[in-house]
């Protein structure tokens, strides 16, 4: 679809209702639930015949259970929930999300922006809550780290794809209990 009528339907759909909001690039609707129940067959088989699995990179297709049969569903599957519940499901030992910077940061793009480097759980939903996170952007991934750190007490990392190979190291944002 171009972007007239991503344009179009958007501000129709503003009109009526507040399901739709004006990203970046494009009109996306906001759904009351992005996030993914459950991978953990397919990574079982993945990790099991010895393959690096790379997943929840964005796109796929929505789908639920009704009356026993898969129906697609109008949504988006946030990619950064996908990796926690991934990571999550299969048990593994940390979280990384790796993205376009080498940290989170407060204040980010400002000249007094500041790196977060090691950072407790509580003092990171405190930043969150303060609103230091861009929404469509930085926000998904900090809730993300969040609450795969809520859930298993393991680390959760936040890093660039160039820091990949460093993680022993101490790259990156590490959100920790």
């Amino acid at each position: 679809m171009g972007e007239e009528i991503y344009e179009k339907y958007g501000l129709n759909e503003m009109e009526v209702t507040d399901e739709v909001f004006n990203s970046k690039y494009a009109w996306q609707f906001t759904e009351a639930e992005n996030r993914l129940h459950s991978i953990k067959a397919v990574m079982a088989a993945t990790l099991g015949n010895l393959f690096i699995p790379i997943a929840c990179g964005g796109g796929g297709i929505p789908v639920i259970v009704k009356d026993g049969h898969l129906r697609g569903v109008a949504g988006v599957i946030d990619k950064d929930f996908s990796t926690a519940k991934m990571a999550e499901d299969i048990n593994a030992d940390e979280l990384v999300i790796l993205t376009t910077v080498d940290h989170a940061f407060l204040n980010y793009g400002k000249e007094n922006q500041q790196a977060i480097g090691k950072i407790k759980v509580g003092q990171l939903k405190q930043y969150l809550a303060a609103g230091y996170f861009a929404a469509g952007s930085m926000k998904p991934k900090i809730e993300a780290a969040i609450e795969f750190v809520e859930k298993t007490g393991n680390l959760a990392i936040i890093t660039s794809l160039s820091n990949a190979n460093k993680l022993a190291d101490g790259v990156g944002t590490i959100v920790y209990n």
